[in-house]
Formats: C-alpha cells, structure tokens, sequence
C-alpha cells in the first residue's frame, strides 16, 4: 500500500508543525541536555489497523535530519494489530527535536489509523457478500491524499478523487428536471462528455426512487447508478430490475446515505457492488498511539 505524498500535504506537515512550534519550544528550552540523543518506541495502545507510516517519518525530516524512525514489523500500513500494547517503531535523534515533533506525529497517525480501522470495521461487515466499501469526499480539508490512503488501509476502496477526475451527476445537478424526462436530460449531458478536458474515468447518476432507477437504465454511457438514501427493500428491487434487464456486470449499483455498522450488512445482502460511506473519514475516532521516550 504505497503512497507518495504530493506537495500538498507536505504543505499540510510543515503548517501543522508551524501551529504547534512557531518560533519555539519554550518547555524544551528549559532543559540542561536538549541535544542528547534520545530514543522514543511508538506504541499502538488500542486494537486496530495502523495507517501513516510514511506521514510519521515526513513530519520527522520535517523537525530533523537527523531524526531517525525504525519500524517493527508491526509498523506496516495496513496492519491489522489486535494484541496491545504493540510497539510499532522507534525514534532515535536529538531529544529537542524528537520532543517537539511528539504531538504532530501522533495527531497524524492517531487520525489516519482510527480512519484505517474504522473502515476495516464495515469491511469485516460485508464480509461473504459482493459488496465493496467505498469512501466518498467528506474528507478533513487538505487530508484527502491520506485519509484516503489510510481508507486503503483499512481494505476500502476509493471513489472519485475529486471534482476532477470523474463526472457524477447527484440531485443537485439535476433539481427541476421531471422524471418522465431524467433519461433524455442525462442522455443530452452525456453527449457533452467530448467536450470535457480529459475523459472521466466513469460516469455516475444519482437515483432517488426505483422509477429514476428505471430511467437511468436507459441511458447508455453510465456505469454507475446512486442509490441515494434506499430501503433496503428498494435497493434489493433496483438490484433485481437492473439483473433483469441483463445489465449486470454493465452497470453497478451503489448504495449511499444513511449506512452505519449496524445496517450495512443488510444493505451489502441486496446484491449492490459498492457501499459509500462518508464516515469513513468524517467521523473516525482517532486511534490511541503513543510516543514515550525510552532512552
């Protein structure tokens, strides 16, 4: 599960250690041997699936070069730790330095593991059915790349990046329009996709009852329909009028709004491929990690 980080969230790190350092570490002045070397253990405190590792070593080339991490095997991305404590690594540099970068490690990689564990949660809940588990764009302002990632980690999948890489056509875009007529107004958006910049790599229409359903099936061009704020009793018959229309594995189905760890089994058995879920990143608690010096 490799990521590279743009300079975007480079930016993100450097601002994140500018709200916390400013021009210094007042406490850490204080001491007599601020330049010794010391060694650090980062410890997973709570079950769960670790996601940050190449954030964590980032924010340290952001504090010190000389700053050094070394992992354990249990410091991988993805990692499912169910044994606690577990100790994921150690830091090694000068103390001031190490000190100063603790809390802006840890709010990253507490943040991005609970993101990873929470989504491995509704994982493990639609586990034996065809479902997949999607994140969507509800994502912590300048996190996207990561939480995303961290999404990843946790064995969902990534919808859309942003605005710019897919064209989804929800209820807004497409208020005041009748329903006797959605499928030619859809059709007539879709002959404009060769004026777009680049191709759109799909194209999704949201739904609102069964009968738009029905009428986006008629429209060539769309791999994805939203089945936005369904019944489980209503996604159960788009799954079959879909099926019966001999457009599955053409068009896939995908339920959205409304989906906790409670539901989402239910949802997953009505034979939908994809499952959004904005809480995959909107409301993850973050997972206890700890910094503590050792040495």
């Amino acid at each position: 599960m490799e990521l590279v980080l743009d300079s975007a969230t480079l930016a993100l790190i450097r601002a994140a250690k500018a709200e916390d350092l400013a021009d210094a570490d007042l406490t850490t002045l204080l001491l007599a041997q601020r330049e010794a070397p010391a060694r650090f253990e980062l410890t997973m405190k709570q079950p769960g699936v670790f996601a940050g590792r190449v954030v964590a070593e980032a924010v340290l080339a952001e504090y010190s070069p000389a700053l050094r991490m070394t992992w354990s095997d249990l410091g991988t991305d993805g990692a499912l730790i169910a044994s606690v404590p577990a100790v994921l690594g150690a830091i090694d540099g000068p103390l001031a330095a190490a000190l100063a970068a603790e809390r802006v490690l840890l709010n990253f990689v507490q943040r991005l593991s609970g993101v990873a564990t929470l989504t491995r949660r509704f994982v493990d809940a639609v586990a034996g059915t065809s479902a997949k588990i999607f994140d969507t764009r509800k994502t912590t302002p300048g996190w996207r790349l990561i939480e995303k990632h961290a999404v990843r980690c946790g064995g969902g999948r990534s919808h859309r990046s942003g605005l710019y890489d897919a064209v989804l056509l929800k209820d807004n875009h497409l208020a005041g329009i009748a329903p006797q007529r959605l499928a030619g107004e859809v059709f007539n958006m879709l002959n404009r996709i060769g004026t777009l910049p680049h191709e759109p790599i799909f194209v999704e229409v949201e739904a609102k009852s069964v009968e738009e359903a029905r009428a986006l099936f008629r429209v060539v061009g769309i791999h994805i329909v939203l089945l936005d704020n369904f019944s489980v009793h209503d996604l159960a018959e788009a799954v079959e009028l879909r099926d019966s229309l001999g457009l599955k594995g053409r068009v896939e189905l995908e339920a959205s709004g409304g989906v906790t760890l409670q539901n989402v089994h239910a949802v997953a058995e009505t034979g939908v491929e994809r499952i959004s879920v904005g809480a995959l990143t909107h409301s993850a608690p973050a997972l206890d990690l700890s910094l503590e010096r050792v040495a």
